[in-house]
């Protein structure tokens, strides 16, 4: 069947409340682990993950923070609404939008949105022990958000401190419970450096500092990329065939020296969750674009949806390597004095997608009916997420974001 065509009810399985994670586990490296391995299951504890890997491999992982994302205002009618950051609009690039300091825009979703159809939202507050009023004004719709302005009083203090202070930091919607302190620290992986999520890369959540010393103690190389995780992670395919279905655009950032670790490893990688995915299996089709020259903008280098499938892209993807995508990418940022690639994608994975720098998969068990669900699918060939599934159900493996995880390896 032609990927476009996949009928996602053919990715549904029954998951009971009881099974979904509503909190994670005291000790997180203590998750149980999941073994695929050509098509057998077994299971074992997380911390022993390094004794799966293979001497000489690379690991990549998202080193995104989640942000502190969920701003609540209270109008003087007693209404409550609260507006969501989604992504940077002015600055727009992630960095500079978390040092700018008195005002910022941001696209937005808006919860009780009925109630604020005009006017200013305000709320003062004390922010390293100066009290600052932050303002909201809603301007213009823009696609399927609002674009949100921003001011506070304050010419010395950075949106960054400012939302550490007032703002909540959001919790996937399926755990059904409000954000608590403690998950400040368990909803971030410990090697997290660059703000700019809206939802954590959850595979990573079960390593720890004596996971990763382990894992180099394996021999096993390490290298960072990141993508900022957006709400549309969460977002539900309603579309009977995946075709309707819009995947989010999501922002990526690879280093120069990610992309000569790719090539010493031949562009093959271990990839630490679905977000480290679709930013190595990104790379690769950027670097298909390049192969008729280097001089595209980071722009033109997005990945469209469908791109690996159809069109011109697809077509010349057959006449290059990954090792050759990687390195024209190398190539791309030496003749426009970069030391980084920013781009965006917005790719789909599904069954029929071929992948062509991921050789092996950390990932959480995820919900019934998702892209995230095609994109493992995908992964393993076959009808083989069912075996997987009915595995974990069946031996008491926790589910979702704080829930246990799995390595598999088609």
């Amino acid at each position: 069947m032609e990927t476009k065509h996949i009928h996602i009810k053919d990715y549904n399985y029954c998951l009971p409340d009881e099974r979904i994670a509503k909190y994670p586990l005291a000790q997180r490296d203590h998750s149980k682990l999941l073994l695929y391995k050509h098509g057998e299951v077994s299971e074992d504890v997380f911390y022993n993950i390094a004794n799966y890997l293979p001497k000489g491999a690379l690991m990549v992982f998202n080193n995104t923070k989640v942000i502190q994302a969920r701003l609540h205002f209270r109008k003087t009618t007693g209404a409550l609404i609260e507006v969501f950051l989604l992504e940077p609009y002015m600055p727009a690039d992630y960095e500079q939008m978390f040092q700018a300091t008195g005002k910022c825009s941001w696209l937005c979703m808006i919860g009780n949105l009925k109630k604020w159809k005009e006017g200013q939202l305000s709320r003062t507050f004390d922010v390293n022990g100066t009290i600052v009023t932050l303002t909201a004004t809603r301007r213009e719709d823009v696609g399927k958000s609002y674009r949100v302005d921003f001011e506070w009083d304050s010419d010395t203090i950075s949106l960054a401190e400012l939302l550490d202070s007032v703002g909540e930091l959001p919790i996937p919607p399926y755990l059904n419970r409000e954000t608590q302190e403690s998950d400040k620290t368990t909803y971030q992986t410990v090697y997290s450096k660059i703000k700019g999520s809206v939802a954590a890369p959850t595979a990573g959540l079960h390593f720890t500092p004596e996971v990763l010393a382990s894992i180099d103690a394996a021999g096993v190389d390490r290298e960072e990329l990141t993508l900022h995780v957006g709400a549309g992670t969460f977002k539900p395919v309603k579309a009977d065939e995946i075709q309707g279905h819009e995947m989010h655009t999501e922002y990526i950032c690879v280093h120069r020296e990610t992309l000569e670790k790719l090539i010493k490893h031949n562009a093959e990688a271990i990839a630490v969750g679905t977000t480290s995915v679709r930013t190595l299996e990104s790379l690769y089709y950027m670097g298909v674009k390049l192969e008729s020259g280097l001089e595209l903008t980071e722009a033109d280098l997005h990945v469209c949806q469908w791109e690996p499938y159809e069109g011109p892209v697809a077509a010349a993807a057959a006449n290059v390597t990954p090792l050759k995508a990687i390195q024209n990418i190398l190539a791309y940022l030496d003749r426009h004095g970069l030391n980084s690639l920013h781009s965006s994608t917005q790719i789909i994975i599904a069954p029929g997608y071929n992948y062509k720098i991921v050789k092996m998969l950390v990932t959480n068990f995820h919900q019934p009916q998702s892209t995230l669900l095609l994109l493992v699918s995908a992964f393993l060939h076959g009808g083989d997420w069912h075996k997987i599934y009915d595995y974990a159900l069946s031996h008491d493996f926790r589910f979702l974001s704080y829930g246990d995880s799995s390595l598999l390896i088609p």
